[in-house]
This record gives C-alpha cells, structure tokens and sequence, in this order.
C-alpha cells in the first residue's frame, strides 16, 4: 500500500532520533529493548524512555516507509517556496552515548522533480500542498495527517525568552481560527477528509500558546468532521 504523510507543521521533525541500528534491529540503548514501529508496545517503551521523541519522530517511519510520499506544508517565515527532494536514508555515528553505534538519518536532496513515492514537498502554499491529491485518487493509496498546532502559531518555539521576544510566528486568536478554516476547507473541498487514514493533532506545549489550545481545537475538529471534545 501506498502512502501520503500531510505533515502539518512548523519544524521537520527529521532529526535523528537515539536507537541504535544493530544488524537487523532497532535497539534503545537506555533500556536494551528491541524497537519495532510494527510493535506499538516497543515504541511506546522508546518514548518513555526517550529514545524516541519530539524533533525526530518522522525520521525512523521513514526508514520502515522509505517509499512515503511526504507533503509539508509550513508558513512562513521558515517556509517561503516550494522545494521538492528525495527522502535519503542515512546512518550516522551515536555522538552521546556509543561513538561505535549508528543512529537512522534523514537527508532532504533537493532537485525539483516533483512529488512521488520516496520524497518531500516542503511548501507554504496549500495547492502545491496537495497536488494531485483528491477524493478520487487512487482508494489503495493510504493519507496519513498529522498536525502540530505550532503551524498556526508558533510563539515560543520552545524558547521562554519568547514572553519578552515572541517569535515571528505570531498571529492573534482570530488569525488563527482564519487559518484553520482555510486550512479544513482546502481538504474539504478536494473530497479528502472521507480519504484520510488517520489524523494525530499535537497541542505542541512550549511553542504553541495554551490560551489557545480549547478554541483553535474544537474549530479544527469540526472543521475536520470530527466531533468535538471540548465545551
């Protein structure tokens, strides 16, 4: 099966993440436990223990999926052109705990061929986005969303210097919930909210603000179809 990640998001999250190659197997070296992203049990233990975590979460399903066909869409002022790559799976050496171990890495190489199996869109723009991506495209191929709230503002970028210096991405409650209708009826409007898979909304502590959390949520839930769980 085919499969499209719309990766929503202020950062990446391409960094490497702390679990060892070892032959065939991952390994989290805090613990000593294989990790299989096939066993739930096994990521969740990585997660507690750290091994897996924020800013690197996308690297190793790119190294189980290499042939994901992945679409980020992220505004300004980090994202201000649409830039196509191939997704390069990489091994590269431990830096903390075992310069012997190899960690999965995850190289962006730009080269403006497009989208496809096996490579990234990185973009601001919401049709390149989904280009050729619609409620009658091919039914075998699976669409993955993921948003992380910091999309739509990104004050603190887990920085608490931000109170005094808040960061470029700032827009006003209102400004949000604008966004995140432009946002819903782009997918809406393409037939593609029957077609997605699964959706995992992160609040993003430490970068989106918590005063706007309750309505920016309950505004894209809906927006999403989905049934709101907030008064």
């Amino acid at each position: 099966v085919d499969i499209v990640v719309l990766h929503v998001d202020d950062h990446k999250d391409l960094g490497a993440p702390r679990i060892f190659q070892r032959l065939e197997n991952w390994i989290d070296p805090i613990e000593g436990r294989v990790v299989e992203l096939c066993d739930p049990q096994t990521v969740t233990a990585a997660i507690l223990s750290g091994a897996l975590g924020m800013g690197s979460f996308l690297t190793p399903f790119l190294h189980y999926v290499p042939t994901a066909d992945v679409r980020h869409l992220c505004q300004g002022p980090k994202c201000s052109e649409t830039v196509d790559a191939t997704v390069q799976r990489e091994l590269i050496p431990d830096s903390l705990l075992d310069p012997d171990a190899l960690r999965p890495s995850i190289t962006l190489v730009p080269d403006g061929l497009g989208v496809g199996r096996g490579r990234y869109r990185f973009t601001s723009n919401l049709n390149d986005w989904l280009e050729g991506i619609d409620g009658s495209s091919d039914s075998t191929t699976g669409i993955l969303l993921h948003i992380d709230m910091d999309y739509f503002c990104n004050r603190y970028d887990g920085d608490s210097d931000a109170i005094e210096y808040p960061g470029p991405l700032n827009p006003s409650l209102a400004e949000i919930l604008d966004q995140i209708d432009t946002f819903t009826h782009a997918l809406r409007c393409r037939g593609l909210l029957e077609r997605l898979d699964d959706i995992v909304i992160a609040f993003s502590p430490g970068f989106f603000p918590a005063e706007f959390w309750a309505h920016s949520c309950e505004r894209l839930l809906a927006g999403l179809g989905e049934s709101p769980w907030l008064d």
